[in-house]
């Protein structure tokens, strides 16, 4: 299948130019070229082999080798193989997953800085959504 610069971009970043499979970096300047670093390729989640599609939620951008590696089996099953369990997030998502992170120990640090009264509650909220913000994500 071809797919459009636009299909590339969307596809790239939907995992943060990381490899869906083993999450190490892809260069976007680098698809279908094998054997130079950071090589990708359009990967289907779900093997068109075994029903998959090409519609958006099935394409991922994965390195050649790990796609190649991969063949028919499921992604969760090459991805077990790296020890990962779920594709890397966005960059939009992640941005989003640091600020409810960094809201949560906030709320977490204000509500203990209370018994300090209300400029040690300021003072444990600034300092909680600091270290949330901070703290990356489960991947």
């Amino acid at each position: 299948m071809t797919y459009t610069e636009s299909d590339l971009e969307r596809i790239f970043a939907r995992t943060n130019g990381c490899c869906h499979l083993c999450h190490a970096r892809l260069a976007y300047v680098n698809y279908g070229l094998a054997g130079r670093r950071g090589g990708w390729e359009v990967e289907h989640s779900v093997p068109r082999a075994k029903g998959g599609s090409d519609h958006g939620n099935n394409l991922f951008a994965a390195h050649i080798t790990c796609n190649r590696r991969k063949g028919a089996l499921t992604s969760r099953t090459v991805r077990a193989w790296s020890g990962k369990t779920r594709a890397p997030h966005s960059a939009k998502k992640l941005q989003r997953l640091r600020h409810e992170n960094g809201v949560a120990g906030a709320v977490l640090l204000g509500v203990f800085g209370l018994a300090t009264g209300p400029i040690g509650a300021a003072l444990c909220a600034g300092a909680g959504y600091a270290v949330g913000q901070a703290v990356s994500p489960k991947k």
